[in-house]
């Protein structure tokens, strides 16, 4: 008798562990991808399968040589930004294809793939940037309907903001996901209006 009530003990402990290890786990996932996690579970429907999910994407990446910018670099990209910027006065939609393509050149240079598509970059992205992948998937959302040429001024407007939050976060010295949060706000007027954006930035 004494022998089962052991058996039973041992049983309950370890179901016990693995509830806890499972909650601690969930714990982590939601701690560092915030909205990210949220979004995974209405996607997938199951907590586990969004877990799963979100457990491989940080596997990937951790096989990446993810790396800072040097100030150099960081100073380049920051002019570059500065010219795009200018030149949505007089063409909106080019300046948003060329922060497009700025924010890929950034990514490319800090050690991301990008010739896998957007849903690729955007689940890279989402393990060092959680909080700003959203921003991307909205800029790029705008970007293709203003191809098709279905986007107004102010939604290419938000766009360059959207895209703009992305770089500053790649463009963000040091490891992002161990930064504080802060926010930072630009303003822009030149001639036909104003760009401004308020960003949240991981480093």
């Amino acid at each position: 008798m004494i022998w089962v009530l052991i058996a039973v003990v041992v049983i309950l402990l370890v179901i016990v562990g693995v509830l806890v290890a499972r909650e601690q786990r969930s714990r982590r996932l939601k701690d560092e991808f915030g909205p990210e996690y949220g979004r995974v579970m209405a996607e997938q429907g199951d907590q586990r399968a969004a877990e799963r999910e979100l457990a491989d994407r940080r596997q990937r990446v951790e096989t990446f040589e993810i790396r800072p910018l040097d100030p150099a670099a960081r100073e380049r990209y920051l002019e570059q930004w500065a010219a795009a910027q200018r030149y949505f006065v007089d063409e909106p939609v080019d300046a948003v294809g060329h922060a497009h393509e700025l924010v890929q050149r950034v990514m490319q240079d800090r050690g991301y793939p990008i010739a896998e598509g957007f849903e690729q970059r955007t689940a890279d992205i989402s393990v060092e940037h959680p909080a700003v992948v959203e921003n991307y998937r909205a800029a790029q959302g705008i970007s293709v309907r203003a191809r098709h040429g279905q986007a107004s001024t102010e939604q290419l407007r938000q766009a360059m903001v959207h895209f703009r939050a992305l770089f500053d976060d790649l463009l963000a010295p040091g490891n992002a996901r161990r930064a504080e949060d802060a926010s930072t706000a630009l303003a822009h007027d030149s001639g036909g209006g104003a760009i401004t954006q308020q960003t949240t930035r991981r480093g």
